[in-house]
């Protein structure tokens, strides 16, 4: 059977840099196996595959290279402004997505696409596997705030630094991270450093080897919690810009924009958003 997958890449600037998902379109007959199949072969960080929906516009499921996972920022954010771009949604301000873990909204602003994420659930590792976790990253424990696992639809391990050059320095030990992580039920670590560029609040890198992902460029599904993160430790904005893929082996520069919704001053949810930018087409043999 043949395949054929759209590459676009999400978080852009100017068409520029961003994070590649591949999108395959009317999936509803693939099985789970051969689902799973494709995003192996594709080895992108996210395959997204679209099918139809009885309850929300389109449904979405999302594979790593080694399993399915319930929510990918990036590679909504891709989906739907393709979709968009093509025409096959006319909506002009939203839209809904179907996933594995309930429905969730989607905002369109000019060029833009944001993406629901729920309300942060705020929880923090055990003191005894803080040292584990800075050796995880080559980094030694002189930081001011510890480390917090935040879900926002998935769970991602936060943790600043004091500075962005520490960021360049960060030398990961993807078998340390993948075994905190698979003790916590986490995607993956994502670690920041306070932004001075103007326009831009925090620098970032993201590790998830348990989901057969080192590093990748953009990851909404982790802007998310790092907004709320930043809320909750008293930069109380409200809207964020994150940076990612500064430090990568191969840079590929990505902007995400948070936008939280907050009650009584406390976050009922927030939107990630970006831009994004058809890159290739191609087939598959499965």
């Amino acid at each position: 059977m043949q395949v054929e997958v759209h590459i676009v890449n999400a978080f852009t600037q100017q068409g520029k840099g961003g994070n590649p998902a591949a999108i395959v379109l009317d999936a509803d007959n693939l099985l789970i196996s051969q689902k799973q199949e494709i995003a192996t072969k594709v080895r992108l960080s996210e395959t997204a595959f679209v099918s139809a929906s009885s309850i929300a516009d389109i449904r979405l499921e999302f594979f790593t290279p080694t399993r399915q996972i319930a929510h990918c920022g990036h590679a909504t954010i891709a989906t739907f402004a393709y979709l968009k771009q093509r025409g096959t949604i006319t909506q002009v301000t939203q839209a809904t997505k179907e996933t594995i873990d309930g429905i969730r909204q989607i905002r369109f602003l000019k060029d833009a696409v944001y993406m629901e994420q729920k309300a942060p659930h705020y929880t923090f590792p055990e003191a005894s596997d803080l040292p584990i976790i800075y050796q995880s990253l080559g980094l030694s424990q002189y930081y001011t705030l510890k480390p917090a696992l935040v879900n926002t639809g998935n769970t991602f391990l936060i943790l600043e630094v004091p500075e962005v050059s520490v960021l360049g320095h960060i030398t990961p030990d993807f078998e340390k991270i993948a075994a905190i992580s698979e003790k916590y039920n986490l995607v993956g670590y994502y670690v920041f450093a306070k932004s001075q560029q103007a326009g831009i609040n925090a620098t970032t890198r993201m590790f998830a080897p348990l989901y057969g992902i080192e590093e990748e460029s953009a990851t909404g599904m982790a802007a998310g919690p790092l907004a709320a993160f930043l809320y909750q430790s008293g930069d109380r904005r409200g809207k964020y810009t994150i940076e990612q893929g500064r430090y990568m082996k191969q840079p590929s520069l990505s902007l995400i924009h948070i936008n939280l919704e907050i009650q009584d001053d406390q976050i009922e949810l927030l939107y990630a958003g970006g831009q994004a930018t058809l890159v290739e087409k191609y087939t598959i043999e499965i």
